[in-house]
């Protein structure tokens, strides 16, 4: 836990309201090595007394005295990675896991006792139809999920996709179609949108992702991890770990780290904010960044007068339209700002 004890001066004894154990595939950690990992967080952190921790696992990577040793260990949320029920966009996702693993290991959680649990889903998928896209989240929503979060798929550099020449998305008409529909499914079974991605039954939010969309601090630990954590003095550092694990695991834990200037904090506070379907207090704004309103007065008027939010005395709230055109509102605030 050297990793953890180096950035220990960072955070000043908070309480920590939140763990997510994410990045891969963690459910591959056997019991002895979550159990190293989780008596290293209890004992060099100050825990909340109702902490939500968070883990990812895989379909079909993930055995039931693990699952009993996770509750026992006070694990209390489970993130399923299905992505699809379709065996064909599975595959072509690069998944190894099939449509029945899914089932099988969302069934094998609910035996052990875990009410608090997520599907990830995407849509957008080369080639998916309205059809096929749908009947995801019927299978989803089957399985009675407290929590999906449900994104659509976009092309990352390096990746597989990014490579492939031949790959065809969903045309505009189609991935909108199948939000609207969509959206609409899982209202009317239940769940709220609160985030732009993601739905919940009543009470149970994943209140770690909240916390990034309000731009809270988190500490980032691990290979890769990434970390925000806001100073007594009101600067914001950032934290980049080493990815490579090689040189990780050799002791090489940070790779960067940097301050966040005043140019920027507009951008990322509203690229995190915005996504929330919550209006926004303008208070927040100084609260979390630090600036006043008016470093970003002339950049509100211009989406005032688009039509991307509404402004009030005490509250902005994006509209319909600002939520089609997100990152065109949010390159306001990047480009007035650069």
């Amino acid at each position: 836990m050297l990793d953890l004890k180096n950035d220990l001066h960072l955070i000043n004894n908070r309480i920590i309201n939140t763990i997510f154990i994410g990045g891969g595939t963690p459910s591959l950690l056997d019991i002895k090595s979550i159990e190293l990992l989780m008596n290293g967080i209890k004992d060099n952190l100050n825990l909340k007394s109702d902490v939500e921790i968070s883990i990812e696992v895989n379909p079909g990577a993930i055995e039931v005295d693990l699952l009993y040793f996770y509750k026992f260990i006070g694990i209390n949320r489970i993130s399923i990675g299905a992505q699809s029920f379709n065996e064909l966009n599975l595959n072509s996702l690069g998944r190894i896991h099939t449509s029945k693993e899914i089932s099988d290991t969302i069934h094998l959680i609910k035996s052990v006792g875990f009410n608090n649990f997520n599907i990830d889903l995407m849509h957008g998928l080369p080639k998916q139809s309205l059809k096929e896209a749908l009947n995801d989240l019927n299978q989803a929503i089957l399985l009675n999920p407290s929590h999906i979060s449900w994104y659509q798929l976009t092309i990352e550099p390096n990746t597989v996709f990014n490579m492939m020449q031949d790959i065809k998305l969903p045309k505009d008409s189609i991935l909108w179609n199948i939000f609207t529909k969509g959206h609409d499914l899982l209202i009317n079974r239940g769940y709220k949108q609160y985030e732009v991605s993601n739905y919940s039954k009543p009470n149970y939010h994943c209140k770690h992702n909240i916390n990034y969309w309000y731009f809270g601090d988190y500490l980032g630990i691990g290979c890769g991890a990434h970390g925000k954590v806001t100073q007594l003095n009101g600067k914001i550092i950032r934290t980049i770990k080493t990815r490579h694990p090689k040189g990780f695991m050799e002791g090489f834990y940070l790779h960067k780290k940097y301050f966040v200037s005043d140019i920027d904090k507009p951008f990322e506070y509203f690229m995190n904010r915005f996504r929330l379907i919550k209006h926004l207090s303008r208070k927040e704004f100084e609260l979390f960044t630090g600036l006043k309103e008016k470093t970003v007065r002339s950049n509100i008027d211009i989406a005032v007068s688009l039509g991307y939010i509404i402004e009030t005395k005490k509250n902005w709230k994006i509209t319909k339209k600002g939520r089609l055109f997100l990152n065109d509102l949010l390159e306001l605030f990047l480009i007035k700002n650069k």
